[in-house]
């Protein structure tokens, strides 16, 4: 603009504009927001986040808190990269429903007649499944069934489709919502069937080029070498702790976008706005419509303060009732990050949260908040409530462990001798296992696991205290099966963040 052309009277006017949207901007933002943030980074040992909140299509907050490293002085910016996890799966989402609107497929189109090699255990449920099905989790398996076997695992994606097949579903086909990785893998993978260009591609041509995304990485093996971004962190006996790169490749369309508050703010702005950024449409809105259409039923819903009455998904985003509006977000979380990505549509409001642990409910406590200031809710103070429950929940996991541990000190004897449990073991999901003695210990090898093992330590009989040497699959007890003084099996189980379901692996 021309400073000569800025007439008094339109000084005046974007005045009252500038008074007017701070006016309307809820005290907890203006005054409270900063102190609480800093106050929650301490509290749950964070290193950093960053904010953004977008409001009648203008982005209120754009704001970075925190150092991207801990013990670094290298502070977060609004450019600053956090892994987003599963906030990719609205993108993936959005390119097939995209494809959807230009007749190039159909979401009721047949999987298999993108990838004929489409198979699962229910035979009748992999002919019959349509691409919906991949994008609203109603395949029939568990909440994150057969992650473990794919999670930062050596499988190429057409391996980890093929590993669906041998996974033995907990529900009936269509039956009941699980929320399955690999489903939205194999549905990023028709992409390439039906344009000739990969996921990564896709997105990066179709959404993230016309958004002005130019910082988002599609993939994760690209995040190493970024220049401005987080190292990720977890938490490990209760100290913060650095923790290597995740790499999810195999999982991309489920998974493994990195993007910044800034470059995020353009995606929610577009989503607020019907499809449109700057006044270019850049998504229909008949395709936003279709993926925040209800497909799947959660539950009854329900809420730390009885506000919400259903819970559901659409595609690629959770859709809820929330104090009489409708709420739609997801939420994302790798080894080391926890984001959240929230719309309010009625109210044009966008939230965005992105940390750098793994180990927080910061991300989801500040969303709410922000949620009740601006729909004049009462002050609740969410961040106070999850930390209490989370620091109960850390005393009663590590006085177990304790308890555990100890008795590994004490070095019971074991069952058998420890010569008795080495070998090759397999199931059928995962593959090979083997139990190795190495540098005087008893150690696991995972086959798609190489850089990883679990030591193991007697705990008397055939049960054995194991400690993974990445720490994102946590602890556990691994009981043996034995007949007849030989061992015949072990049923392994990691972190929930992973996986839920245990496997049983039989020796060879």
């Amino acid at each position: 603009m021309n400073r000569k052309s800025v007439t008094p009277s339109l000084l005046l006017l974007l005045l009252v504009n500038t008074l007017a949207a701070q006016e309307n901007t809820p005290s907890f933002v203006k005054d409270s927001l900063d102190i609480y943030t800093t106050r929650a980074l301490q509290e749950w040992q964070l290193p950093g986040a960053a904010v953004c909140i977008v409001k009648d299509g203008k982005v209120v907050l754009l704001k970075g808190y925190g150092v991207k490293e801990m013990n670094g002085t290298d502070k977060v910016d609004e450019n600053t990269l956090f892994m987003i996890g599963s906030n990719t799966k609205a993108f993936t989402a959005t390119a097939l429903a995209l494809l959807d609107a230009e007749k190039k497929l159909s979401l009721d189109d047949k999987v298999t007649r993108w990838i004929p090699e489409f198979a699962l255990d229910n035979k009748a449920a992999g002919e019959q499944a349509i691409i919906r099905d991949l994008l609203c989790h109603r395949i029939g398996f568990q909440t994150f069934q057969g992650d473990f076997t794919y999670w930062t695992s050596n499988l190429t994606r057409k391996e980890v489709i093929e590993k669906m097949s041998h996974i033995k579903a907990v529900y009936p086909f269509r039956t009941t919502w699980g929320y399955t990785n690999a489903a939205f893998l194999t549905a990023g993978e028709i992409i390439p069937k039906v344009t000739g260009m990969q996921w990564e591609d896709f997105i990066k041509e179709k959404i993230f080029a016309p958004l002005g995304m130019n910082n988002t990485l599609a993939l994760s093996k690209d995040y190493p070498a970024a220049a401005n971004k987080c190292q990720p962190h977890t938490i490990v006996d209760g100290r913060l702790v650095k923790i290597p790169y995740c790499l999810i490749d195999n999982l991309a369309p489920a998974g493994s976008i990195s993007s910044s508050v800034n470059d995020m703010s353009k995606w929610v702005l577009m989503q607020l706005n019907n499809g449109k950024l700057d006044g270019k449409q850049i998504i229909p809105p008949a395709v936003l419509e279709q993926t925040r259409t209800p497909h799947s039923i959660l539950g009854n819903g329900g809420h730390l303060f009885n506000k919400g009455h259903f819970s559901l998904y659409g595609l690629g985003w959770f859709l809820e009732e929330y104090s009489g509006r409708k709420i739609v977000s997801h939420t994302g979380g790798v080894n080391g990050f926890v984001t959240s990505v929230t719309l309010v549509p009625e109210e044009n409001l966008g939230i965005i949260v992105f940390t750098n642990t793994d180990q927080n409910l910061f991300y989801e406590a500040l969303k709410w908040e922000i949620v009740d200031a601006y729909l004049g809710n009462p002050y609740r103070n969410y961040n106070k409530i999850y930390l209490a429950n989370a620091e109960a929940r850390n005393r009663r996991e590590a006085a177990k462990d304790k308890v555990l541990s100890d008795s590994a000190a004490l070095h019971p004897a074991a069952a058998l001798p420890l010569a008795a449990y080495t070998g090759r073991y397999f199931n059928d999901v995962y593959g090979d296992m083997n139990v190795v003695i190495e540098n005087k210990e008893l150690r696991m090898k995972f086959s798609h696991h190489p850089n990883m093992y679990a030591k193991l330590e007697a705990l008397g009989g055939d049960r054995f205290y194991v400690t993974f040497s990445d720490p994102i699959f946590s602890k556990a007890v691994f009981p043996f099966k034995t007949e007849n003084g030989k061992v015949t099996g072990v049923t392994v189980k990691v972190a929930d963040f992973v996986e839920y379901n245990p496997y049983v692996f039989v020796k060879q």
